[in-house]
């Protein structure tokens, strides 16, 4: 294919939230293994100040290792600063720096934005490429921000019928300065009601950063504070005994439904008490058997229910589901995400390579998907 004709990606990663350097290294393995016959690629970072830059697109120095998190600042190409533009509607990303870069080297076909969590995965950077055009993979902005939010993502999965677990809503107004002693304790109450041990954490955060997992009330109201650094809504959910499992969900060729992947169980590395950043990221025994070692008609299940879980927020583009999988054979949904982690370590890009879709193809029919649809408010 000849370089005119190729389809010109931005592959836009890093942002603002906690998430920065898993979303570097989600980045760093699609640059390295998107088709670049097919693709011609502009890497582009957003650095925590929020500054949108060029950057190299080695692989290698995108990769999370040992005791060093990859990060856009150390990629970027000096002076170069990335803008998009709004009210054109032709996908333009105008680039200001060294007079070297080429022209129309903003002008792209299709973002594929590898951002994880707030500031990126959330329905704010969506919102921004239909303000300005730019058609993008993934979910459009309300089920990005559906998503994102742990509320009301169980919301509209009960609504639906499907099965999720019992949880308390922290809200500010409840817990935050000048809320009333009576409504604190209120909330306790209610915490407490769920049983021990129960798991804190950030309603709009991911990657299980500001996540803590809580024995007895001696020790909530730490965690709940913890979780406030990252977000002023907390979920407390309850503990459920199980295995945990993730399937993966691709938006269906031609417009027709989705499509779920072989499901497979984590097996978290055992000096981990939960599945943790550290677990999931860094831990060196942490793994995943794929398929799923669970009964035939509970992976069929889980599978139904990660496509219905899929449509249940309008999501489009690609998810990954997670459940728990209960002694008793129970299936419960815990959470949807509709950026997934594309890391080395990640479920999503494993699980759909074990369903005979390997990760060139994966991120090719993602870029396809996305480019069938018109640009602006979908």
């Amino acid at each position: 294919m000849s370089e005119r004709h190729k389809i010109r990606v931005a592959v836009v990663f890093g942002g603002r939230s906690t998430e920065h350097a898993v979303s570097c290294a989600s980045a760093g393995l699609v640059l390295g293994a998107i088709d670049r016959e097919r693709y011609d690629v502009v890497p582009i970072g957003i650095a925590r100040d929020g500054r949108w830059l060029l950057t190299s697109a080695d692989p290698a120095r995108l990769a999370i290792g040992s005791g060093e998190l990859p990060s856009v600042e150390a990629v970027a190409t000096p002076g170069v600063c990335v803008t998009p533009r709004t009210g054109l509607g032709t996908g333009t990303l105008v680039v200001t720096g060294p007079a070297e870069i080429p022209p129309g080297f903003g002008d792209v076909d299709v973002v594929l934005p590898l951002l994880h969590g707030p500031y990126g995965e959330d329905g704010t950077l969506q919102g921004l490429l239909e303000m300005t055009g730019i058609r993008y993979a993934g979910a459009g902005v309300l089920a990005s921000a559906a998503g994102m939010d742990k509320e009301y993502m169980k919301i509209l999965f009960a609504a639906r019928g499907l099965p999720v677990g019992r949880y308390v809503v922290v809200r500010d107004r409840d817990w935050g300065a000048g809320a009333p002693a009576a409504e604190r304790k209120r909330v306790l109450d209610e915490i407490a009601e769920l049983g021990w041990p129960v798991f804190v954490k950030p309603a709009r955060g991911g990657s299980s950063i500001g996540t803590t997992r809580v024995s007895g009330l001696a020790d909530l109201e730490a965690a709940i504070e913890d979780a406030r650094q990252y977000d002023r809504k907390v979920l407390v959910e309850a503990a459920i005994e199980g295995a945990e499992i993730e399937c993966a969900v691709l938006e269906g060729a031609d417009g027709g439904p989705p499509e779920a992947s072989l499901p497979g169980q984590v097996v978290i590395d055992p000096h981990s008490e939960f599945y943790d950043f550290a677990a999931k990221y860094l831990g060196a025994q942490t793994t995943m058997i794929i398929p799923a070692p669970i009964p035939g008609a509970a992976a069929e299940r889980v599978r139904q229910l990660a496509c219905a879980a899929f449509d249940a927020i309008s999501c489009e583009g690609l998810a990954r589901v997670d459940f728990f999988y209960t002694p008793g054979g129970e299936i419960l949904i815990n959470e949807i995400n509709t950026m997934p982690g594309m890391t080395p370590a990640s479920g999503f890009p494993m699980m759909w390579a074990a369903s005979g879709l390997p990760l060139p193809e994966l991120i090719d029919r993602i870029i396809t998907s996305a480019l069938r649809k018109p640009a602006g408010p979908r």
